[in-house]
């Protein structure tokens, strides 16, 4: 099951919260004693940010999976730290990102230490609106400074963002996305309802993922049936891109939703009704649409409301996934229309080519 860390940072009492939940994840994660000082070390820095500088916010950890690069080059699981908030943002983000520099006007102390000691490590931040911190650390450390997606060598790249319901233990939502060969497929399940039988069930869908990941997207939520039989049953939908053809072939049961963005253009995938495991359409159509090096796929469970903003789209495929993931859930949510579910978003992006290897 899907175990997320969600911890709000309001008071000085809460990064504490935010120290421990990290000692936790990095033990849940298999990091090691170093590797998991270094998370509980950027996890503190970055609640306190929260805290003194982007007037509060909320700490997101979990274990994520690089699966995307060629065979034999994936780095295993990582930690996951995400700093979101809705504060003033930082005016100038290279002097904020120097060793020591700190303001009362802008989230600053302590970013040169995590950009260094993390494995990936990326500031989106925007003046008045807010800004997101994230870093990864793996169990392993690069030989090189980890300022790079930890999927190099890979044409796409993957990253998202799973917020539970009232800060439950585990997210009824699920996300995984392998390569077989020259096919990368992501899938995003959502549960019935939320809690542990929400999660049982989407867990249930993203464990058949690696060995079902070279089906196209119709066959494989047909194989998904029989193994959500005995859960609750789940709403699931499959992108799967070929990367010597460049199609991206997408199909979905149940009430995920997915937008392809191609240039300046949103275009919105459409699902059948049904549930995964319960309920399956008589007919389930496979969408097939080409993707291009500013091609860039979103999905996400109902907890996102349907009728989201995209981002800007000046810089959006040269962001890492999760950060674009994560200003979708921050700018999509306020105190006066607050989450009815657990909320998941998933972003396929291009490889910048000024990052590649």
């Amino acid at each position: 099951m899907t175990r997320v860390w969600d911890v709000p940072v309001h008071d000085s009492t809460r990064v504490r919260d935010v120290r421990v939940a990290a000692e936790a994840a990095a033990e849940h994660t298999g990091l090691g004693r170093d590797r998991g000082a270094a998370a509980t070390l950027v996890a503190t820095e970055l609640a306190t940010n929260l805290l003194k500088h982007g007037g509060g916010g909320r700490m997101l950890v979990e274990t994520v999976h690089d699966d995307l690069g060629p065979p034999g080059t994936g780095r295993g699981p990582a930690l996951q730290l995400a700093a979101i908030d809705h504060g003033p943002g930082i005016a100038d983000l290279a002097a904020a990102s120097l060793d020591g520099f700190s303001t009362t006007a802008s989230l600053g102390a302590g970013l040169g230490t995590c950009r260094r000691v993390s494995d990936h490590f990326e500031v989106h931040t925007v003046p008045g609106r807010g800004t997101v911190a994230l870093a990864r650390i793996h169990a392993a450390r690069r030989d090189r400074p980890g300022h790079r997606s930890p999927d190099d060598g890979a044409p796409v790249r993957v990253g998202g963002i799973n917020i539970p319901l009232a800060a439950a233990e585990h997210s009824g939502d699920a996300w995984a996305c392998v390569r077989s060969g020259d096919v990368v497929t992501l899938l995003l399940a959502d549960g019935l309802g939320h809690g542990p039988a929400a999660a049982k069930a989407s867990g249930a869908a993203v464990g058949r993922l690696r060995e079902l990941a070279h089906l196209p997207p119709a066959e494989l939520l047909d194989a998904l049936h029989p193994a959500l039989h005995d859960t609750r049953g789940a709403a699931v939908a499959v992108a799967r891109l070929d990367l010597v053809s460049l199609r991206l072939d997408f199909a979905g049961i149940g009430n995920i939703g997915a937008r392809l963005c191609s240039g300046d253009t949103w275009r919105p995938l459409l699902s059948r009704p049904g549930i995964v495991g319960a309920h399956r359409p008589a007919r389930l159509p496979q969408s097939s649409l080409p993707w291009t090096r500013d091609s860039l796929l979103v999905l996400h469970s109902d907890g996102l409301p349907s009728r989201w903003v995209p981002p800007p789209l000046s810089r959006l495929t040269s962001w890492d996934p999760a950060v674009t993931a994560a200003v979708i859930t921050r700018d999509s949510s306020s105190a006066a229309r607050p989450a009815r579910d657990d909320t998941t978003v998933a972003v396929l992006a291009p490889t910048p080519q000024d990052q590649r290897p």
